[in-house]
C-alpha cells in the first residue's frame, strides 16, 4: 500500500516537484494552494493519485478543512510535508509590526497548525512522518531578512522539540534546509513597505540576486529536492533531525558552522573566569 501524502504550497516550484515525485511512486497526495486553479493540471496529470484542495496556511479553518478533506479522500495521512512559505524583504528597522506577524504566521504558526492537526492521527496508528521545509535561513542569517530568518530559526526550534515529543508514538520529524533551487521564491519575495535609502548598500547586493533565482540553470533542480525528500521518508534507518539538500546547502552551511564554533569559543575565552594566582 503506498503512503498517503499531505503537502502544502504546491502551486509551483518544490511543493509541485515533490508531489508530483510522490505520485509517480504510486503514493496518494493531497496538494494544497491558496487558487484551487493552479493545481488543476497536476490532477489531470495524476488522476486518482492527486486530490488537490484550496488553503489559506493562515487561515485556521482552511487548514483543518484541508485536513479532514484529505483524510476523507485518502483514508488518512502518513506524510505531512509543510512547504507552503513566503519570504519578506526588509530589514529589523523596515518592518513593521504587521509584516512581521504574518511572516511569522506563514512559516511557524502555520506548520504548526498543521502538525498539531494531524498528530492525532499519526499517534493512533503509531506511525508517521512530518517534514518541515527550512532554508538555510534557518541556521544562518542574511541582511534584508530578517523576519524570515526569524520564522525559519523559530521552525527549526520547534521541530526540534516536536522530535522529542512524538518519538514515542513511532512518529518521526525532519527538517530539510533546502539550498538555492531554481523556483520563483526570488521573484515572489515581498518587500517592506517601508524601505529605507540607508540600507540600500548593505542589502541591495543581497536581494539583487534573489531576484535572479527564477529559472537559473546553475541552481538546483526542484526534482533533486523531491528525490531526496522521497529518499528521507522512504528511510527505514533513522535520519538526521536536520538534513540540507544541496551541494552548495553543504558549502554554505560548513561555513556557518565554523564560524558559530570560532564564535563559541571566543564567548568561552571572554567570560571563563581567570585562575587565579596562589
Amino acid at each position: 500500500m503506498g503512503r498517503r501524502w499531505l503537502v502544502t504550497g504546491c502551486s509551483s516550484g518544490l511543493g509541485r516537484a515533490l508531489a508530483t515525485a510522490a505520485a509517480r511512486a504510486g503514493d496518494q497526495v493531497a496538494v494544497t494552494a491558496r487558487k484551487l486553479a493552479s493545481l488543476e493540471d497536476l490532477a489531470r496529470a495524476w488522476p486518482g493519485h492527486i486530490t488537490p484542495i484550496a488553503m489559506e496556511l493562515r487561515d485556521a479553518r482552511q487548514c483543518e478543512q484541508a485536513v479532514r478533506t484529505a483524510v476523507d479522500r485518502m483514508g488518512g495521512i502518513d506524510v505531512l510535508v509543510n512547504n507552503a512559505g513566503s519570504g519578506l524583504f526588509g530589514t529589523v528597522e523596515e518592518v513593521s509590526d504587521g509584516e512581521l506577524r504574518d511572516q511569522i504566521e506563514t512559516l511557524l504558526v502555520g506548520p504548526w497548525r498543521l502538525a498539531r492537526l494531524v498528530l492525532p492521527l499519526m499517534r493512533a496508528q503509531r506511525g508517521g512522518h512530518i517534514v518541515n521545509v527550512s532554508s538555510l535561513g534557518g541556521r544562518m542569517a542574511f541582511p534584508g531578512l530578517a523576519s524570515y530568518v526569524a520564522g525559519k530559526h523559530a521552525l527549526e526550534g520547534m521541530s526540534q522539540a516536536l522530535a522529542a515529543e512524538v518519538a514515542p508514538f513511532g512518529v518521526r520529524v525532519t527538517v530539510v534546509e533546502p539550498g538555492v533551487f531554481a523556483t520563483r521564491y526570488g521573484s515572489s519575495l515581498a518587500e517592506a513597505a517601508h524601505r529605507l535609502p540607508e540600507y540600500a548598500e548593505a542589502t541591495g547586493e543581497m536581494l539583487g540576486g534573489f531576484r535572479g533565482m527564477e529559472d537559473n540553470e546553475e541552481y538546483g533542480r526542484p526534482e533533486d529536492f523531491a528525490d531526496c525528500v522521497l529518499t528521507l521518508v522512504g528511510s527505514d534507518v533513522p535520519t538526521p533531525l536536520r538534513v540540507p539538500v544541496g551541494e552548495d546547502a553543504y558549502a554554505y552551511l560548513e561555513v556557518a558552522e565554523q564560524a558559530a564554533r570560532e564564535e563559541f569559543a571566543a564567548a568561552r575565552a571572554l567570560v571563563r573566569p581567570q585562575a587565579r594566582p596562589a
